[in-house]
């Protein structure tokens, strides 16, 4: 991404197709917003996503909380 890509994508959020081991950007922004908590997470900080759910996580801790959820749910 170069400067004038950043500038224009800065403060709108990102469309991302989550991978294993990577995602791509559909629509350039400067970040997306946790399932489970709604805080924004810079592009360049996403470490953490569901690829069968096509969710971003802002830490380990939310990723297994919406984990234990979702078990939760299918043990009912």
């Amino acid at each position: 991404m170069n400067r004038i890509e950043r500038s224009f994508a800065f403060g709108q959020e990102a469309k991302i197709r989550y991978m294993d081991g990577e995602f791509q950007v559909l629509k350039n922004g400067a970040f997306v917003r946790c399932a489970v908590t709604g805080e924004p997470i810079r592009v360049e900080d996403l470490r953490y996503w569901s690829v069968p759910h096509q969710e971003p996580y802002i830490d380990a801790a939310a990723a297994l909380k919406r984990h234990l959820e979702r078990a939760a749910k299918a043990g009912r």
